[in-house]
């Protein structure tokens, strides 16, 4: 005998915006022997530094297993939280709270900020996983145009006088796009949200993978210059798992004290506090190997950019066209207009290799002729081999839309 309730009928309205993501639905068809796969933002796990972990955790256990076991405060390990502040300008410890993940910071960021709806101003395109842990809340989104630069300034003023909530931005590598905003372009908005009394949250989780050139500033930095330091408009996200590890889920947020403040209140009722024995494996890693670990991840994931690209310059048809990211994980393809990259993926399933469309990484349900493809995980054969077969279904997508 089945239950007499009618489950639907039981949820919150907010809970009919909670979906399945179209792209995870999709890689499921992907899951598949012999499949090649560009699709998940996945650090290489080889690079894992999984043996300095092991000893850093047994040190852990043997010297510290009553504090590394128990429950914590919320706003996370202080050593660690001293660690994030001394990375950042004009940062006390107590403006920095410890979360699990990035995406667990922009729930709780959504919970705080965000009213039935609340107008939220993104780029066009997005992180997807954004607009996931945003929606339950019920924004109505503002979308601003992008170019190579950035969000295109005219564009990114005409929202802001719309008077969001707040502003969503990832400067540097974007997921998806892998764009970096230039300098000019994060001075204009920086000013542009000051002069129209908005917050920034900016997003920053692939700040140190960049693979030559100057490290640029970040948007939080420049609103601290801007100001001559004190509390700014710019709340910043971070997080380890590109760098260390997302399995340990260990990410940061840090901004002004009645934002951080507001934000601990919101954890508590989420999880209480981040796993007590990560933060601290997290903090023995970054004390004392960080740079070797980057120094390596750097060299492996910018050699796996440039084959791929040779291989999309080699493979590709003609009227595809992509960008030459100078760091993150990710490539940005666009098909000719008419093209459709959910068809494509379709035909490159048939080939054995999968990428992810690019039409849930737009707000405004625009991006039908775009897709991401990441390089991170995966070597250089496989990378060439799977970019030949993507070649292949690439032309006979273009072939319908001739």
């Amino acid at each position: 005998m089945g239950s007499s309730i009618s489950w639907d009928s039981r949820f919150a309205r907010r809970a009919t915006r909670i979906t399945s993501s179209t792209i995870r639905e999709l890689l499921k068809m992907a899951q598949q022997p012999g499949m090649i796969t560009f699709s998940g933002g996945l650090p290489a796990p080889e690079l894992f530094p999984a043996e300095a972990m092991a000893e850093a955790s047994a040190r852990i256990l043997r010297e510290k297993a009553n504090q590394a076991l128990q429950y914590s405060t919320t706003e996370g390990y202080p050593a660690l939280r001293e660690w994030v502040a001394a990375q950042l300008p004009n940062t006390q410890p107590d403006q920095v709270l410890l979360v699990s993940g990035s995406q667990q910071g922009l729930d709780l960021l959504g919970k705080i900020f965000i009213d039935a709806g609340s107008a939220v101003a993104v780029e066009s395109p997005t992180y997807m996983g954004a607009l996931s842990a945003f929606n339950p809340y019920e924004p109505e989104y503002l979308t601003v145009a992008m170019d190579e630069e950035g969000m295109v300034p005219e564009a990114l003023e005409a929202v802001l006088k719309q008077g969001p909530r707040f502003v969503y931005a990832l400067p540097t590598f974007q997921n998806p796009s892998g764009r970096l905003m230039s300098l000019e372009r994060r001075q204009k908005l920086v000013e542009l949200a000051d002069k129209y009394g908005v917050p920034i949250v900016e997003d920053d989780a692939y700040a140190e993978l960049y693979y030559g050139g100057q490290k640029l500033p970040t948007l939080y930095s420049l609103d601290q210059q801007m100001r001559g330091g004190g509390e700014g408009n710019v709340i910043y996200l971070s997080t380890f798992s590109k760098t260390l590890a997302p399995g340990l889920r260990v990410a940061y947020a840090a901004g002004p004290r009645p934002v951080i403040h507001k934000l601990v209140q919101a954890k508590q009722g989420a999880d209480l506090h981040t796993g007590s024995l990560n933060q601290m494996l997290v903090y023995e890693m970054v004390k004392y190997g960080l740079q070797e670990q980057l120094s390596k991840i750097r060299e492996t994931y910018a050699a796996r950019r440039d084959v791929m690209l040779e291989a999309m310059a080699q493979h590709l048809p003609k009227g595809v066209t992509w960008n030459q990211p100078k760091g993150g994980m990710f490539i940005w393809m666009q098909l000719p207009q008419g093209a459709d990259a959910v068809s494509l993926f379709k035909k490159a399933l048939e080939q054995k290799v999968a990428f992810v469309p690019g039409q849930p990484f737009h707000a405004d349900g625009s991006g039908q002729n775009t897709l991401r493809l990441s390089f991170s995980n995966a070597d250089p054969e496989l990378i060439r081999e799977g970019i030949r077969r993507l070649g292949r279904a690439a032309e006979e997508e273009l072939e319908l839309v001739k």
